[in-house]
């Protein structure tokens, strides 16, 4: 993803789920970014761009000993 593309995805996290999520750009990976709470990473966002429509899927495996 591009930088900026990042920075609109970010905003929008902290804007409609916490200020402390953080979106930062996967080494190798140009469909996608990783998502994080502080230092605690949560899960990845795919981009997906088909028939002319962007859509972004955000991905959070939970982990059973967490709940």
């Amino acid at each position: 993803m591009k930088p900026e593309e990042i920075r609109k995805l970010e905003a929008y996290f902290k804007r409609t789920l916490n200020p402390a999520m953080v979106v930062k750009a996967r080494p190798r990976k140009d469909e996608s970014a990783e998502v994080y709470l502080g230092d605690e990473f949560l899960g990845v966002i795919f981009r997906d761009e088909e028939d002319g429509e962007l859509s972004y899927s955000f991905s959070m495996a939970i982990l059973e000993v967490d709940l």
